[in-house]
């Protein structure tokens, strides 16, 4: 990996294009899992309001006590 070329022939110490290189070829694979990932938010505005509701009753029942 020490002799990497880059895409000019540049010399690249680091191995820096290559392992940039895999990383775009592995990317596809990477975004899958994240399909799950627009749950997250959905469940925390459930959460909210469930909580924003349980508020507004506890109000509501000092209120009229």
């Amino acid at each position: 990996m020490a002799n990497t070329q880059g895409p000019q022939g540049n010399y690249d110490p680091a191995g820096s294009t290559q392992m940039f290189r895999a990383f775009v070829d592995e990317a596809p694979q990477g975004r899958q899992p994240q399909a799950a990932a627009p749950s997250g938010p959905r469940i925390g505005v459930i959460i909210g309001v469930i909580v924003a509701l349980a508020v507004v009753a506890g109000v509501a029942w000092l209120a009229l006590k």
